[in-house]
């Protein structure tokens, strides 16, 4: 992608001048320069996760890689350095987050998706903190099906089907239950509970017929306020176990609305106003339909018929004073009227032409009416940066402007036309695509056709508008014969960061726009953008110097930061404050705090599961005072906006990749290299017996001292003290009487190795146990540290992430640290050493880095599989300027 100044050519029609102006001082110039400003200071990101597969199986590993780009310089992003990737269920519940450095615009990692999983339709989310000033709806968020074969008992298909019932919405729906075998589950009671929109509405039971089926019936009464939900469908089984299936309700009807879009935003009367419309089911996909436009008095003025997706326009001259009715035919032969938006009696319309493949025309008429407007001004941005500018005299009905598209970027263009007092008149979004703005990339191999374990070396290259470009890119390989490619749903990086990501809204298949070519391709587009919402940048709030809210400032690095303040809750300058850490190897750092209480470790570099103690201590010593951890909020899950994408039933949509998964992982169990969740026989538990379980590593422990101990003493080493044999007391500190060399034990607090001088910093109240390792058999576990025996502390309150705690000046923080990717595992295979185990992979090769040098070359090899197929290779990427590249290449295994 480039930024480069433009060079507009004009066409003039009639003696309509246009013209562009720098001068000083100019009102419309401080709004562009404004614009810039605010462009540059609240800069968004948008994020791409290139996923190894398009769906998966419980089992599975989801391997990623992100791309970020900064959109105001369109370059890999240097604004975050921290991102984070989560995956959420269908119940809107987060199952996993991670937390992943970014260098360059770039970073990758993996989901191991365990067997306890339940099948269904899980979402991949990404964001920075600073994409949450924006809001979500510009976050990748992707619906993902995951199936479930392997550790699944009980496979459900379920078909519904809609009829009227007076006001209300009759819902019938046939749930089918079977085993794996596909034999089916007859004379099971099922229990069901219809959910619709969060809010339980029905319940019931029934007994499956010889062909595992029941059949529910229940009727919406309030259609507007519940649209949407699930059932919950628990059965029994023959060994009394119950099984609860979550089956999606996408709709409980199959009502079609229809919108209409004026194409600058209203209707003029006397002007030929061209009207986009998009046709939507309950389930929030495109319906074909078709329809006449009709004037008050019933006679026909136009006809339409949506072409893509329930999208499609026609032409209406308004009449002065005229009522327009759409009559519209559904795909099942039923009729609807709606009324369009009334027309204006006098505006502008900003018309766009944008065949052609070398130029953009636009036509800016205006109705007679309009004699107040002395000049107009066109404004074209992409990302919040104007690509160009023009004063238009506004003399004249019509105005005709030609711009070559070699001077924009590949991507939404937003067209703005302004007032002579700088309002917004009109707006259009026009796509632009440009092939040389992206990276030409290229996989080639030797052969076509290569045999099962073959090894297969593809050779990659990159160039820029004919030159060598170096680029970091990621790439899959899978097997079509089990994986099949969904090319128009699927994970694209130029679908999301030249599209999805700057508009609000549902997109269904925005594949289709890259993936395909020709006109109707690009009539569709046009549609799509006439139809879509946008919500990236608003005038309206640069006009009216309306700055975002910056509530989540950009993460540079890790840290941990707080407040100290005494106890009458002012600040406590000058404290010293420290922070401990015995994760991997023992760590400590201090700090002071500034005039205002506040301190700051930054420059942090820790993986999850680190935890850390917090001490501080005033100027003069003290310990008495509140330490004041900074915690930012989590982003809260909101409802998928990719409703349509939902499939109610994944296991069946995911048959054969099932059965290839399954076979994958039955034979990964059989030579113990799967972690699998043995769930337990249920049992009745008749009496529940008190008992204590131990956190130190051994598993035993030669005392331990609960907190009912401790109640008669003020500090901890008073509690000690002649409590466990061979222990004694010291200035503070624990010794084993053992050795000639005497050496103080170590103490560990909730997990964090607090050296051996801690014992009276810990408030005796804030004990859970106390365990005492003293013998060489429980302590040798720790190493060195062990040698001389081990104190571990059990706070009443040691878990989670922020513990305030009860000892003054201490608190003990699990903040979150980043994941540690793992490496895919790819064999090598030796014809001198023969492997007769199956090799039934279901994702072949996955490569996350995958570099070109100043060359624009690079290869990387692999070994094929067991499975023959048409074998097929996926390459994303993007260079250091945020171009971007993608290239799919198949070969064939016999």
């Amino acid at each position: 992608m480039k930024r480069k100044s433009l060079y507009l050519f004009l066409l003039i029609t009639g003696s309509c001048l246009a013209f562009v102006s720098r001068m000083d001082g100019d009102p419309f110039e401080l709004l562009l320069e404004r614009m810039k400003t605010y462009n540059k200071t609240y800069a968004q990101e948008k994020v791409h996760l290139h996923l190894d597969k398009p769906y998966y199986a419980v089992g599975d590993n989801i391997w990623f890689k992100a791309y970020i780009i900064n959109t105001e310089n369109l370059k890999a992003s240097d604004i975050s350095k921290i991102l984070y990737v989560e995956l959420i269920n269908d119940k809107d519940s987060l199952k996993k987050q991670l937390r992943l450095p970014v260098e360059g615009g770039v970073t990758w990692a993996d989901f191991q998706l365990p067997d306890s999983l339940t099948e269904g339709n899980y979402r991949i989310r990404a964001y920075t903190q600073w994409m949450r000033n924006a809001g979500p709806e510009f976050y990748f968020d992707k619906i993902i099906k995951i199936g479930n074969s392997w550790s699944n008992t009980v496979f459900t298909n379920t078909n519904y089907a809609f009829s009227k019932e007076n006001s209300g919405e009759k819902i019938q729906a046939n749930i089918t239950f079977k085993d794996k075998s596909g034999k089916p589950y007859t004379g099971n009671e099922v229990r069901y509970e219809v959910q619709l929109n969060s809010r339980s509405l029905f319940k019931g039971k029934a007994v499956t017929n010889q062909q595992g089926e029941v059949s529910l019936n229940f009727l919406n009464t309030q259609p507007p306020l519940y649209r949407s939900g699930k059932i919950l469908a628990t059965i029994k089984l023959s060994n009394q176990k119950k099984i609860t299936k979550e089956i999606p309700i996408k709709a409980t009807s199959k009502e079609v609305d229809v919108q209409f879009f004026p194409e600058s935003g209203n209707l003029v009367e006397g002007l030929p106003n061209k009207i986009a419309f998009k046709a939507l089911n309950a389930s929030g996909l495109g319906e074909q339909i078709s329809g006449v436009i009709l004037d008050q008095n019933g006679s026909e003025v136009s006809h339409f018929e949506s072409k893509h997706l329930g999208m499609g326009n026609f032409i209406l001259n308004s009449e002065p004073g005229t009522i327009y009715t759409a009559k519209i035919k559904f795909s099942d032969g039923s009729e609807k009227n709606y009324s369009l938006p009334p027309a204006h009696p006098s505006g502008y319309i900003l018309s766009v032409n944008n065949a052609d493949k070398d130029k953009l025309n636009i036509k800016i008429v205006r109705s007679k009416r309009v004699i107040d407007q002395k000049e107009l001004k066109l404004v074209g941005l992409q990302s919040g940066t104007v690509q160009f500018t023009s004063k238009i005299n506004a003399d004249k009905q019509i105005t005709s402007i030609s711009i070559s598209k070699k001077e924009l970027n590949e991507g939404i263009l937003q067209l703005t036309l302004f007032s002579t007092e700088n309002a917004p008149l009109a707006e259009r979004l026009v796509f632009i695509h440009s092939q040389s703005d992206r990276i030409l990339t290229k996989l080639e191999t030797e052969k076509t056709t290569y045999k099962k374990r073959e090894s297969v070396t593809l050779n990659l290259s990159s160039s820029y508008r004919g030159e060598p470009n170096p680029t970091a890119f990621s790439v899959s390989v899978t097997n079509t014969s089990s994986v099949k490619p969904d090319p128009e749903n699927e994970s694209n990086i130029f679908s999301t960061m030249l599209l999805s990501s700057d508009l609000v809204g549902y997109i269904e298949k925005p594949n289709y726009y890259f993936v395909n070519e020709g006109p109707d391709v690009e009539q569709d587009l046009d549609n799509l953008m006439l139809t879509q919402g946008w919500r990236r940048i608003l005038w309206k709030n640069v006009i009216n110097n309306m700055p975002p809210i910056t509530q989540f400032p950009a993460e540079k690095l890790q840290n941990i930061s707080g407040t100290i303040t005494n106890y009458n809750g002012k600040p406590a300058a000058k404290s010293k404050v420290s922070l401990f850490s015995s994760s991997g190897e023992f760590f400590a750092i201090d700090t002071l705090t500034d005039a205002q209480g506040r301190f700051n470790f930054d420059q942090l570099a820790f993986p999850e599961d680190t935890r850390f103690v917090v001490q501080a201590r005033t100027a003069k010593d003290k310990r008495k005072v509140d330490i004041h951890m900074d915690l930012v909020p989590g982003q809260i899950i909101t409802r998928t906006k990719n409703s349509g994408d939902v499939e109610i039933n994944v296991n069946e949509a995911l048959s054969v990749y099932l059965k290839q998964s399954s076979n994958y992982f039955d034979e990964l169990n059989k030579r113990g290299l799967l972690e699998k969740t043995w769930l337990l026989k249920e049992v009745q538990i008749i009496e529940k017996k008190k008992t204590r379980s131990l956190s130190n590593l051994s598993g035993r422990a030669d005392a331990v001292i609960t907190a009912e101990q401790l109640s008669n003493c003020v500090t901890l080493s008073q509690c000690l003290q002649g409590r466990v044999l061979r222990m004694v007391i010291m200035n503070g500190k624990a010794f084993i009487q053992r050795w000639s060399e005497r050496r103080p034990m170590t103490i560990i607090m909730d997990g964090i190795n607090m050296g051996y001088d801690f014992l009276d910093n810990v408030n005796v109240n804030d004990i859970e146990t106390i365990e005492i390792l003293s013998s060489i058999g429980n302590s040798a576990i720790y190493g060195v540290r062990g040698a001389d025996g081990i104190i571990i502390i059990n706070t009443k309150r040691g878990h989670g992430n922020y513990n305030s705690g009860f000892t003054p000046g201490i608190v003990s923080y699990n903040p979150k640290g980043f994941y540690v990717p793992r490496e895919f595992y790819s064999p090598k295979y030796e014809p001198s050493v023969p492997d007769h185990k199956p090799d039934l992979r279901t994702t072949v090769y996955w490569g996350p880095q995958i570099p070109t040098n100043e060359q624009g070359k690079s290869s990387f090899s692999f070994f094929n599989t067991d499975e023959a197929g048409t074998y097929r290779v996926v390459l994303e990427g993007m260079d250091h300027m945020g171009r971007l590249g993608r290239a799919v290449y198949t070969y064939q295994v016999k």
